[in-house]
């Protein structure tokens, strides 16, 4: 298990990154014109507002593991060994399909998609800061195996990065 000191910088740095990688990801949308980040491309996919819409939901669900208001995650057995997490992201492969309930709304505007990837920030920041030391390492099952809720943060992170770079490509080539 992990110690409280453990706990309390293990719990800050993770929040850090989330926030960090969220204003990065919420500064790139909000200076897409509203025509840029609602064009869906000609070859299909999401538009720049999908995109931040699906980080949104995403991130609603991720705060709904950590703060228990979906209780999916269980604590874990005497034994375990938590996998380190750059080990189950390499066998991520390059494109993970979204379930259909993350999929966003056809016609999500810049703005809603905004609102909500805010409001989802300040949840899943508050569920991550206010975790307390006795769930981190409760886990559940996802599509990328068994995730500690230490980890979900971090993959909460690593998501919003990949779609920020997803959200570059599509504003870069949209001009």
């Amino acid at each position: 298990m992990t110690s409280v000191p453990d706990h309390a910088r293990r719990v800050a740095a993770t929040a850090e990154a989330f926030e960090a990688s969220m204003a990065r990801f919420l500064w790139r949308v909000e200076r897409a014109s509203d025509a840029d980040a609602e064009r869906v491309p000609p070859d299909g996919g999401w538009s720049v507002a999908g995109i931040a819409w699906h980080v949104a939901v995403t991130n609603e669900q991720f705060a709904a593991l950590v703060d228990g208001s979906v209780p999916l995650a269980n604590p874990p057995e005497p034994d375990f060994r938590e996998t380190p997490f750059f080990e189950i992201t390499a066998l991520v492969p390059g494109k993970l399909e979204a379930p259909d309930k993350l999929h966003p709304p056809e016609g999500v505007t810049k703005g809603e998609a905004l609102a909500r990837a805010r409001a989802s920030q300040a949840r899943l920041s508050k569920a991550l800061r206010d975790m307390p030391e006795s769930r981190g390492l409760w886990s559940v099952r996802s599509i990328l195996g068994q995730v500690t809720l230490y980890q979900v943060a971090e993959w909460a992170t690593v998501h919003v990065a990949r779609h920020n770079a997803q959200a570059k490509r599509l504003i870069y080539n949209s001009q």
